[in-house]
């Protein structure tokens, strides 16, 4: 039964294949722009979640203020510092704490030979710092226990420092000056795109082990602590229990937010979702009215093709024909157009993402010429699943109606019509 009807839908267009032909460019046009929306708008939302991954996994940075509360007598406006005792407590105290590390800043400037960058952030870290900030070396290595321990002079370069200083030459194995200490690079990082940072951009950066930065500048007192939680959901309670364990070494109201600013990665990220999902909604939104004018553009040939074949209509339903054989007749003849034509504009869809490529967004923001900071329109079988689903309803909604015209007339005055 259903491949009958489907050879009569067919033998349907057939008779008058120019404007079915004309008929079907609307929706291969439509499904087109669906499509490519689509691997736009996922595409763009790659890219704005990687940046904002690249921060680091679950990372929490907290800054040193001053008290503001007054517990036990003692006076607000108390200045907060940070000390290794400090660290040692939070790792002590807080059990939703997986990583806690110190961290101190300074720009004494970093020489290659005639080279000098004098405006890179040198940082003192642990070596746990690169898992919980995401530095990934792309030659040589991170900044390990045994540097940390040793107290040796080693530095890790992000990407545009180790191009200011070395421009294409190997890096790793060199021996640059921080502030005049020779210091050995043993890894260094591609150019990072990040959408959020501190201090200064991880690109214009350099990283050594805390230790060896005392050999360089005071790290009595470090510039922030940096932690992860066990899990992203413990965020809040991990920041709540290193508050607390703080507070109690220095002696002031673990309630004070104030004292110990707090910027954690969780508490944005559905903000970062919202963006992007909004986005990709919206512009499904727009294909899908696009899809909707060829769909309706579908209906207007539909109901002119059930003022064409009253007298078929007629015949058909004196010869026995049910009201359901004429609908699905007419939603088939429509489903048939609709779908040849979104065969077409897929294969069209793929073949204006290979000719265009791709789009700038973040690269030239970061002169990055990898590619990875840019709009690729990848098609995927999810894009293309979806791109499907919104043909099929916009499909049965612009064949409903015909096929309900053309099932509601009445059979003897059908046969009367001229």
């Amino acid at each position: 039964m259903l491949t009958e009807i489907i050879r009569e839908a067919w033998i349907a267009l057939k008779r008058n294949y120019t404007r079915s032909l004309l008929t079907m460019l609307g929706i291969v046009w439509g499904i087109a722009t669906v499509t490519l929306l689509i691997a736009y708008g996922s595409s763009f939302r790659n890219i704005l979640v990687s940046g904002f991954n690249a921060f680091g996994k679950s990372v929490v940075i907290c800054w040193p203020q001053q008290t503001s509360e007054q517990p036990g007598g003692q006076r607000a406006g108390k200045k907060v510092v940070l000390e290794k005792s400090d660290l040692d407590m939070v790792k002590a105290d807080a059990p939703l704490v997986k990583h806690a590390c110190l961290e101190t800043v300074k720009r004494p400037g970093i020489s290659y030979g005639d080279r000098m960058v004098g405006t890179a952030a040198i940082r003192g870290v642990c070596p746990e710092y690169g898992e919980m900030r995401n530095e990934v070396p792309a030659e040589g290595r991170w900044i390990n226990a045994a540097d940390e321990l040793e107290r040796r002079r080693v530095c890790f370069l992000g990407g545009r420092v180790r191009e200011q200083l070395f421009s294409g030459r190997p890096a790793v194995g060199e021996t640059v000056l921080i502030g005049g200490v020779h210091f050995t690079v043993i890894g260094v990082m591609e150019r990072k795109i990040q959408l959020s940072n501190y201090f200064s951009s991880d690109d214009e950066s350099v990283w050594i082990p805390y230790s060896a930065a005392g050999d360089v500048w005071n790290t009595r007192y470090a510039a922030v602590l940096v932690f992860e939680p066990i899990a992203p959901q413990f965020e809040k309670k991990a920041e709540a229990q290193v508050l607390a364990a703080i507070a109690m070494r220095q002696q002031f109201s673990p309630t004070d937010k104030k004292a110990f600013q707090m910027f954690g990665r969780e508490e944005f990220r559905p903000i970062i979702d919202a963006l992007t999902i909004g986005l990709q909604v919206l512009l499904t939104f727009i294909g899908t009215l696009t899809l909707g004018i060829g769909g309706v553009g579908v209906m207007n040939i539909m109901l002119v093709s059930v003022d064409e074949r009253i007298r078929e209509i007629g015949l058909r339903r004196a010869l026995g024909a049910k009201k359901w054989h004429i609908k699905l007749q007419f939603l088939a003849e429509t489903l048939l157009i609709m779908l040849l034509g979104g065969l077409l504009g897929i294969l069209v869809s793929y073949v204006i993402a290979a000719a265009v490529g791709t789009l700038p967004m973040m690269g030239p923001l970061f002169e990055d010429e990898s590619g990875k900071g840019d709009i690729h329109l990848r098609i995927s079988l999810v894009t293309v699943l979806l791109s499907t689903a919104v043909l099929l309803v916009v499909g049965v909604a612009s064949g409903l109606v015909p096929a309900l015209r053309a099932s509601k007339l009445d059979p003897v005055e059908a046969l009367r019509y001229e």
